[in-house]
């Protein structure tokens, strides 16, 4: 599962969240992999169609196939907010039914200036909350993101609650991975920054991640202190979501984790390394101060990709500027 997938998914929850709340008797449906449909419970008026990219819908017959299933639905327009070319065929099998669409656009030229070596334009571009609200406009459905509704906190089952314990402490969530490496924050520094939590008692740390590599290192951070737990590989992924839902924080790279706390509501800090918040990847309902960027007095070339994919020489060690101490500091305010 691509990170990125994860995070350009729930970057669309809180905007449909809206959608539903200012369109009570308009109903939506969303195609997406099945592994995502937890992200969509609960949401009122929605239906979640599962996108089989294996077998029933791979391939073009397999999108034709796709359109048809999805045409039952009596759907009279179709917003395309991924922009990618299996959503295109769909979007213009729509168009060519007569039915109305838009797509998003990803200001693929703003991020190109904004990444740039020369003559970089470093300014703040459309997020892609604001890229997903001008498709439905252009579908004539205007939307204000500026009252958001979040779900409640989820009710933790008692096999979460047999590992996280039911102390009343302060929830601190930690996902110290993002999909390239240019992203993610030096694993000794990441060490300090838990060490440092882990000496209040009334802070309880949870850690992030997925896979054999990400579990081990998680487990060799949490061992050393009691009140640093790691939930990688031990619960299932709405499971995840319900504990993800009950953090008073969450400390994460630019990443799927730091959307995924986004859309339900929780307060986000994100350190950013070779991105910039800039590029419109900010967390939803996040401040800008929130987000821990790297010096780039000492690395005027930041940022240097969107997604984190490519690699500069000699900024390999730019998020060594964003200090142990800041980061602590930043989430310790959170909790006040």
């Amino acid at each position: 599962m691509r990170l990125s997938a994860m995070g350009d998914v729930a970057m669309t929850v809180p905007v449909l969240r809206a959608f539903v709340k200012q369109y009570p008797t308009v109903k939506l449906t969303v195609i997406s992999r099945p592994f995502f449909k937890p992200f969509f419970e609960g949401i009122p008026n929605l239906e979640f169609f599962a996108f089989d990219e294996k077998e029933k819908h791979k391939g073009f017959l397999g999108l034709l196939r796709l359109f048809k299933d999805v045409k039952k639905l009596k759907i009279d327009a179709f917003a395309d907010l991924h922009n990618v070319l299996r959503s295109k065929i769909v979007s213009l099998l729509f168009a060519l039914s007569g039915k109305k669409r838009a797509t998003v656009d990803k200001g693929r030229e703003g991020k190109k200036e904004l990444t740039r070596e020369e003559n970089k334009i470093f300014k703040q571009l459309p997020t892609m909350f604001e890229r997903h609200v001008k498709v439905f406009e252009e579908l004539g459905f205007p939307l204000d993101l500026s009252k958001p509704a979040f779900p409640e906190k989820a009710v933790l089952s008692s096999d979460v609650l047999d590992i996280i314990g039911n102390e009343n402490q302060k929830l601190i969530g930690i996902a110290p991975f993002a999909q390239y490496d240019s992203k993610v924050y030096p694993l000794d520094l990441m060490k300090e920054v838990i060490e440092k939590l882990a000496e209040n008692s009334s802070y309880k740390i949870l850690l992030f991640g997925g896979g054999k590599k990400e579990i081990e290192i998680l487990d060799s951070l949490a061992q050393p202190f009691e009140n640093v737990i790691n939930m990688a590989g031990k619960i299932k992924f709405q499971q995840e979501l319900q504990l993800i839902s009950n953090l008073d924080v969450m400390l994460s790279m630019d990443s799927g984790n730091a959307h995924i706390a986004a859309m339900l509501g929780v307060k986000v800090v994100t350190l950013w390394g070779a991105t910039h918040p800039y590029a419109g990847f900010l967390p939803f309902n996040q401040s800008l101060e929130n987000a821990l960027t790297s010096d780039r007095n000492q690395y005027p070339q930041l940022p240097t990709s969107v997604y984190g994919n490519k690699v500069v020489e000699g900024y390999e060690d730019a998020m060594r500027t964003i200090l142990p101490q800041q980061v602590v500091d930043k989430l310790t305010e959170q909790l006040l």
